[in-house]
């Protein structure tokens, strides 16, 4: 098991952790490492909670004073992951000037996350229908939004034109997903070339939008 995965430095200016906490911050981590490796080999559906707690050295009942299924683990390790890579995909989107920096800057930062977290990432894709029904923990969907607030203040700065902010973002995850996904079962994963080969596709498909895709004032209201 990775140690870095054990240490939880205390925040800045906080009181260093007592070994109580140390020891809590500890089993959580490890729980969720044997949660990555599980998920990864097993796949959602048919991992158990005692699969996960196998993994590790704890006692059985320690798993649960941590999480309350194998749900909540999963949910914990989306979580995480979101909250790691997000700071460095909007830091690329807010200095971006052109369509193509924005897109570019978009995808490579994700493909290049990927990389550096692949256990993490086989852990999330492993069954493809629980990602169809896990994309709502908070930190994902705190994600999405972060984008689509991102795509409309391009809009407005002028970088994109007029279209529907809410509909791109959708196509630049979904792309952004599969395209990862394909990229790690790649003998050489090139994080590189599947940002250019994703950048090109909205490239030319940005371009060709209509800008009547912009949603209608009050649409969808009663």
């Amino acid at each position: 098991m990775d140690s870095a995965l054990l240490k939880a430095p205390a925040p800045v200016g906080s009181a260093p952790l007592g070994k109580r906490e140390q020891t809590k911050v500890q089993n959580r981590c490890m729980i969720m490492e044997a949660a990555r490796q599980v998920f990864a080999e097993l796949g959602f559906g048919a991992t158990t909670v005692r699969d996960i707690i196998r993994a590790t050295p704890l006692a059985s009942g320690t798993f649960y004073n941590y999480f309350k299924s194998k749900e909540e683990v999963f949910q914990a390790i989306r979580d995480e992951a979101a909250l790691n890579i997000r700071p460095r995909l909007r830091e690329e989107r807010v200095k971006a000037r052109t369509i193509e920096e924005f897109i570019t800057g978009t995808f490579h930062t994700f493909f290049e996350f990927v990389i550096s977290d692949e256990a993490n990432f086989h852990a999330i894709r492993r069954n493809t229908d629980t990602i169809r029904v896990r994309m709502d923990t908070p930190e994902v969907i705190a994600g999405f939004e972060e984008l689509r607030e991102d795509l409309e203040k391009a809009i407005a700065k002028g970088v994109f034109p007029p279209v529907d902010a809410d509909y791109l973002m959708a196509a630049i995850v979904g792309v952004a997903f599969e395209v990862a996904d394909r990229m790690i079962h790649r003998e050489v994963p090139d994080p590189a070339g599947a940002a250019v080969f994703a950048t090109a596709l909205f490239m030319g498909g940005v371009r060709t939008l209509p800008h009547s895709t912009l949603p209608e004032q009050g649409a969808g209201t009663a």
